[in-house]
């Protein structure tokens, strides 16, 4: 059970989130914070994996984002804003913000964005990824793991879609193999191009293969059968 706290200014967004990870049988929501300070308080009664913040709303800032992981680096930190500007973005995230969504994102991808971070993944909406891109900012340059000695790396996730990419599966049947919305996989793919560099699917394809994701084989051979 993972253990949760939604922190945000207002009572209806809360309301309306917790409606929608109510209905996830492995998360608990811990309590409710209207500004840092309960924020704080109630981190420090009950401890948690995962923090899902508006750090902009009233009564809240970036700041306790930071404070929070100095007391515990390991919370996954999910941020649900309204539209921000790529160097706010970037400042989040090197604050210690794992995975971004925007406010009129749909509760699917919000409850879609909540299990990727709980798994440890990082996830962007493609609103947000397209604001960092049409800044010219490299999420590759965040520094998202600054609180590990790890490399960034593709989590799990990516790796998956990257081999069924490479297979030849749609963002529907994708979707379908692995119990996710197509638009989840969409925002993948979008992810996994901003971090390889690639423009498409045949750059996407060749990265599976020069990393030995996929074997060469399968397409030198593809024509034979």
């Amino acid at each position: 059970m993972v253990k949760l706290i939604l922190a945000d200014s207002n009572e209806l967004i809360r309301l309306g989130i917790r409606s929608a990870l109510n209905k996830e049988t492995n998360i608990e929501i811990v309590g409710e914070a209207s500004n840092s300070e309960e924020l704080l308080s109630i981190f420090e009664n009950f401890g948690i994996e995962l923090l899902v913040i508006d750090y902009t709303a009233p009564g809240f800032t970036i700041d306790v984002v930071s404070q929070l992981l100095a007391k515990d680096k390991s919370v996954n930190v999910l941020a649900i804003t309204p539209e921000q500007s790529a160097q706010t973005l970037v400042h989040a995230l090197k604050s210690g913000v794992k995975s971004y969504v925007k406010k009129d994102c749909s509760l699917v991808e919000i409850v879609d964005a909540v299990k990727e971070t709980q798994n440890g993944s990082s996830f962007f909406c493609g609103q947000i990824l397209e604001t960092i891109q049409e800044a010219n900012l490299d999420v590759n340059d965040l520094d998202l793991e600054s609180f590990t000695c790890d490399p960034i790396v593709l989590s799990q996730r990516e790796s998956e879609i990257i081999v069924l990419i490479s297979e030849g599966y749609t963002n529907g049947q994708i979707a379908e193999k692995l119990f996710i919305s197509s638009h989840t996989v969409g925002t993948h793919r979008k992810n996994i191009m901003a971090k390889l560099g690639v423009r498409n699917t045949a750059g996407i394809v060749m990265y599976a293969v020069k990393t030995n994701l996929v074997s060469p084989n399968k397409f030198l051979f593809a024509g034979d059968s």
